[in-house]
């Protein structure tokens, strides 16, 4: 993007474009065949060294597997430097940016649309494995047993991968819960969250807040999405959070005003009515009482 006026949201086919200003990931996405799911060896892409990719958000999950070496990468507005034995896992629809991958890294990476698990019950992935939930932690650290037999999934993965046959596409989904299934186990139990109906909605909430913050910006256009009522969604949000259905709404405006400031070359004026419809004076004032800081003095600490 010579001019960045927003942070895209990218479908699998639009990655090959995005990554254009590097020529490191081209060879791995062109994949016509496999349109739900691409997975590559790190030690096959070159030039690590001068791997950056800007901020976006993606429909599709992701994971960067790590064997060996270091990667920078984000997710919404905090970073992560993760190394050997670690898994980066990055749900739908979050901002993120990968920062650099250092050269001597060995490992996978590979993404995968939900629609490719077509026979599982509606919003399993986030209920059963807590990586995929909007606010978990996306570093896993693997002890070497699960490691190893990541890694052999991952090789018969990418197998399946270059057979370039539709019919595959079951297989892979089975051995992707494999994986999940092992990821899960490497979770601190205390970490774990118990599943129940206000749990989920409040996930649902999550990613519909990740997914539709610049057109909605009331509590009842959510509620209505999710097809309930404004008062049940707020009371699943609190029993789970703490926080007012309200609260995560606006965490998510400070977050992409945050992320615009940040990143983008739009001036305060212009991100005040692009995400809020709000004039200048309203913004600042809106985001001073979330952050304590007004959007320039945010912008000069950037």
């Amino acid at each position: 993007m010579t001019t960045k006026e927003y942070i895209p949201t990218l479908i699998a086919s639009e990655m090959n474009n995005f990554h254009s200003h590097t020529t490191t990931w081209r060879p791995f996405m062109s994949s016509q065949v496999h349109q739900e799911y691409h997975i590559n060896r790190l030690e096959d892409i070159s030039n690590k060294s001068s791997f950056q990719v800007l901020p976006h958000r993606k429909t599709v999950h992701d994971f960067i597997l790590l064997k060996k070496g270091i990667s920078k990468r984000s997710k919404g507005l905090n970073k992560y430097e993760f190394g050997p034995s670690s898994i980066f896992f990055l749900p739908a629809h979050q901002i993120t940016q990968h920062e650099m991958i250092s050269d001597d890294a060995e490992g996978f990476y590979l993404h995968f649309d939900e629609k490719i698990f077509d026979y599982l019950p509606k919003n399993y992935l986030s209920e059963q494995f807590p990586f995929f939930q909007f606010q978990s932690n996306p570093v896993i650290q693997m002890s070497e047993s699960t490691l190893n037999n990541i890694e052999s999934i991952l090789n018969r993965l990418l197998e399946l991968y270059k057979e370039e046959n539709p019919a595959n596409k079951n297989l892979v989904s089975y051995n992707l819960l494999v994986i999940f299934e092992a990821l899960k186990k490497e979770i601190p139990l205390q970490n774990k969250k118990t599943k129940n109906s206000f749990f989920e909605i409040t996930e649902r909430y999550k990613n519909a807040l990740g997914q539709h913050i610049y057109k909605y910006q009331n509590i009842s256009d959510y509620a209505k999405i999710l097809n309930i009522t404004p008062n049940y969604l707020n009371k699943c949000v609190k029993t789970c959070t703490d926080k007012t259905a309200q609260d995560l709404l606006k965490e998510m405006l400070v977050l992409e005003a945050k992320t615009l400031l940040k990143y983008s070359d739009l001036h305060i004026s212009e991100i005040a009515i692009k995400l809020c419809d709000q004039n200048p004076s309203n913004f600042a004032r809106f985001f001073k009482k979330q952050t304590g800081q007004t959007p320039m003095e945010y912008l000069q600490m950037c």
